[in-house]
């Protein structure tokens, strides 16, 4: 039995080691956040943080995540304040919103480990697909977001 540490906390889950950590979050601990798009990790609906890098959670077995540090939409800031969240507000990025958790994970992963990221930076870890093209706000949105973001010491 696999024991995960999601969002500050343990859980035990009764699963099988393949099973992909999705299926684990969204069916088993009832985050929902964290959604399902396409199931062979292209669209990155279901990006989520495993020790800080973003991953696609559709095709990582929850075996590969045990012991490792994990973050869901649901942990990435207990009241919706953090900088990149706060960016997607002020450009309103989201049409439809189906791959916004994804894609604010993406970019909070990015941002974590390129705090001051080029457009090539930008285009390089924004692989997720949203089929409303919001793509000009998400860039603008991850600009500000970087330039709202405290340096790190």
């Amino acid at each position: 039995m696999p024991l995960l540490k999601i969002n500050g906390k343990t859980f035990d889950v009764n699963v099988e080691a393949d099973m992909p950590l999705l299926w684990v979050l969204r069916d088993e601990l009832g985050l929902t956040g964290t959604k399902y798009g396409c199931g062979v990790a292209a669209c990155g609906a279901c990006t989520v943080h495993l020790d800080g890098q973003a991953m696609r959670a559709c095709v990582l077995p929850v075996a590969a995540a045990e012991g490792r540090d994990i973050v869901t939409i649901e942990g990435l800031s207990p009241d919706g304040n953090h900088p990149v969240q706060r960016a997607w507000v002020a450009h309103q990025v989201p049409q439809c919103g189906y791959c916004q958790s994804g894609m604010v994970m993406a970019a909070a992963a990015l941002l974590e480990n390129t705090p001051k990221p080029t457009d090539a930076d930008i285009d390089a870890a924004m692989t997720n697909i949203c089929r409303c093209g919001t793509y000009v706000r998400v860039r603008e949105a991850i600009r500000l977001a970087a330039s709202t973001t405290p340096a790190r010491s």
